[in-house]
């Protein structure tokens, strides 16, 4: 990249006067992208919504954990839990009946209640009768008996409920109900509950995660890697690849769709923020078009990295975060790109992420920007921190 193509305004972060124009005509804000996994962007998504209502969250369609596994094993369907959560996040929560929405999709059967009693709680909310859904007007209510009534529809006798999402129950029926494509039923939702942003998955395929380890082992599936649901992983990752199903190594990527592809190369601000560095950051970079439109697009690109411990970079440095980061982006671009991939490395001005290395960043031209972005809680960053000063790179 030639400097001449990097031509940004002397920044000011964060930009105060900037920050309250945004805030007073939010239906005209900014259109900040964020390649964003799990739970981690969902209170920063929050108040993102209060300075603009045209953020795009592209979330990871990969989660193999959990209740997830058991519907996509069931109906081989993408991953739908933060897809739903990220909505939630985003929804005008001014509109009559969003609490009781929000209650009904981020409620989760018992996770040791009697199977027959499970399937009774279903019918319930099928039938309409549940008290989660009772107090939902329509149309929301009846759209949400629709999904549920197909979800339960396809599955067998012996599927397990037990601390199932009625949140991914219902966004599974509208999969099911759509020739298996997500886009409709979550524009659908977006537009019931009135979201102040736009939530997609960045693959509409059932895909899973594969990584190899710097000791020569494989591992397949999502839940396997993030060191949560199992054990952390016996040694660093050394490379990670979609792969098809969760048996055998075999390695796939998709193109993303062109809606994905046109997203990504107007944003006036790509943001690759804090979530478990592969499999919520990384793997959104991977498919096929992702790097290729980041790199066509000339606005400024910020990492803002993680606090405290993430199981899966063990072993990683900031520095090697930051390179691991652009090489996943250009192994899509074959170096090839008018603009860049990253540009900006947004640091809280007081915690330790170890070594700096100026030379090193001031060679990839990565600007580092140093703010305060945390309070109270040490390994936390505070959400309207982090939104003054995201806004004020656009």
């Amino acid at each position: 990249m030639t400097s001449s193509l990097r031509i940004w305004r002397r920044m000011e972060v964060p930009d105060l006067i900037r920050v309250h124009r945004y805030q007073s005509l939010p239906e005209q804000g900014p259109k900040v992208l964020f390649f964003s996994g799990g739970s981690a962007l969902n209170k920063i998504s929050r108040v993102f919504k209060k300075y603009t209502h045209h953020s795009v969250h592209l979330v990871t369609p990969f989660d193999s954990g959990g209740s997830s596994a058991r519907l996509r094993a069931e109906f081989d369907i993408p991953a739908v839990g933060d897809l739903r959560s990220r909505l939630m996040a985003l929804a005008d929560e001014t509109v009559m009946g969003q609490p009781e929405v929000y209650a009904l999709f981020t409620h989760r059967l018992e996770q040791k209640a009697d199977p027959l009693a499970l399937k009774y709680q279903l019918q319930q909310l099928v039938m309409g009768e549940h008290p989660l859904i009772e107090t939902i007007p329509n149309p929301m209510k009846a759209l949400i008996q629709n999904q549920l009534a197909v979800t339960q529809s396809h599955i067998n006798d012996s599927f397990d409920l037990r601390g199932a999402s009625i949140g991914n129950l219902i966004m599974a029926g509208g999969y099911l109900s759509n020739q298996h494509q997500l886009d409709p039923i979550v524009f659908l939702f977006s537009r019931l509950v009135k979201a102040l942003g736009e939530v997609k998955t960045t693959l509409n395929a059932s895909l899973h995660l594969g990584v190899e380890l710097e000791n020569g082992e494989y591992v397949l599936g999502q839940h396997r890697i993030t060191g949560k649901e199992t054990d952390i992983l016996p040694s660093p990752i050394k490379r990670m690849w979609l792969n098809k199903g969760l048996r055998h190594v075999m390695p796939t990527n998709l193109h993303i769709a062109n809606d994905r592809v046109d997203a990504i190369k107007t944003a006036d601000l790509i943001c690759y923020p804090p979530g478990s560095f592969y499999s919520s950051l990384l793997a959104n970079l991977m498919p096929e078009g992702v790097g290729r439109s980041i790199c066509a697009n000339p606005n400024p690109k910020v990492y803002l990295p993680n606090l405290g411990v993430d199981p899966e970079q063990q072993g990683l440095s900031l520095m090697e975060r930051v390179t691991r980061l652009i090489s996943t982006i250009s192994a899509d671009t074959k170096n090839v790109g008018p603009y860049s991939s990253l540009d900006y490395l947004l640091l809280d001005d007081v915690y330790d992420y170890g070594e700096i290395d100026s030379v090193f960043l001031n060679d990839l031209k990565v600007t580092v920007i140093k703010t305060p972005l945390i309070t109270d809680k040490q390994y936390k960053y505070d959400e309207h921190l982090v939104a003054r000063a995201l806004l004020s790179f656009v």
